[in-house]
């Protein structure tokens, strides 16, 4: 029997309870149209929630995250970013980061861009261990095989639903052990799931993400090196305003758009929901309703191309406006 799935929603701050709210306006009507349930609650963090109970990340979400949540769908956070968002991928378990970079049919951005970056999530230098000897600080950069190997089977999955091919970015040309591990153990898991699988240092990579975009169609990647790659790929895709993201593991998800609180523009109705609404749709395609998902991404496209749109992108909507135009498009 299906089991219905429990999905937390966290608007976060700033603008992030009005691109919240344009999400759950779209996902209302996508379950409508597609006949599809989940049980939905809604908790607290970021800056506001740290106000309010002493914690950015108060007990109660912290539970519900753990205990009950399939699915997370969560807003953008303040200055407490960094005690919300990598807690709750520990968490969960949330190994792997996804994100997408694509030109939308309306943008006028050369060239297009259509590509997917891998990240690895729980690794690397922002493991977090840092600490002081005299007037020298040290970070250390921590990659094991078990981390590797994983990432590298979500990669092979994400290339297996596009064109066959990931690209292993790296710079083991310098740092031999740690890139090199990495290097290693994902050539050895891409190779064995039969995928096509060639190699480049990050340097070499983001001069030809800027030349030539096209070159990629999976990009497999460290954490740090991901982190940046993935903001340069999504402006190149039209802003990274319009950029979600998802942090996966292997039974819970956390979705979120890659921007941040703006609060210069919170309670105007200026905010884009696009990253919000894009994010929800790669969480309908987690759980598994891909049709569902297909219609929420097409909805956008058509509703951009019809001349819809905030402010940010030459439109007259408010955020609410926009999204319910995206709604009728479902």
């Amino acid at each position: 029997m299906f089991k219905m799935p429990n999905v937390l929603v966290i608007p976060g701050d700033g603008i992030g309870p009005e691109v919240t709210e344009a999400s759950m306006i779209i996902l209302k009507k996508v379950m409508g149209v597609y006949n599809i349930s989940m049980n939905i609650k809604v908790s607290e963090a970021g800056d506001e929630a740290a106000r309010r109970y002493g914690d950015p990340l108060p007990p109660e979400t912290r539970k519900l995250a753990l205990k009950w949540a399939d699915a997370i769908l969560k807003g953008p956070v303040g200055e407490s970013a960094g005690e919300v968002v990598v807690p709750l991928r520990r968490m969960i378990d949330a190994y792997a980061n996804i994100r997408p970079s694509k030109t939308l049919r309306s943008q006028k951005c050369k060239p297009y861009i259509d590509l997917v970056i891998v990240r690895e999530n729980l690794e690397d230098v922002y493991s977090g261990i840092e600490f002081t000897v005299g007037d020298s600080s040290f970070a250390l950069k921590v990659v094991t095989r078990a981390e590797t190997r994983r990432v590298a089977r979500i990669a092979a999955k994400y290339a297996r639903d596009r064109n066959g091919k990931v690209t292993v970015v790296h710079k083991a040309n310098v740092l031999k052990k740690t890139d090199g591990l990495f290097r290693d153990e994902s050539l050895s898991i891409l190779k064995g799931e039969g995928i096509s699988v060639d190699e480049m240092y990050v340097d070499a990579a983001a001069m030809e993400l800027v030349r030539n975009p096209s070159r990629f169609d999976v990009i497999l990647t460290m954490n740090q090196y991901g982190d940046i790659l993935s903001d340069l790929a999504a402006e190149m895709s039209g802003s990274i305003g319009l950029s979600p993201s998802a942090n996966i593991g292997d039974s819970k998800a956390l979705f979120e758009p890659v921007h941040g609180a703006a609060w210069d523009i919170a309670g105007e109705g200026k905010a884009n929901p696009t990253a919000m609404i894009l994010a929800a749709s790669m969480m309908l395609q987690w759980l598994g309703y891909q049709e569902a998902s297909r219609a929420v991404f097409n909805a956008v496209e058509v509703a951009y191309e019809r001349g819809y749109g905030t402010p940010d992108v030459g439109g007259r909507d408010s955020t609410i406006e926009f999204a319910s135009r995206i709604a009728n498009f479902i």
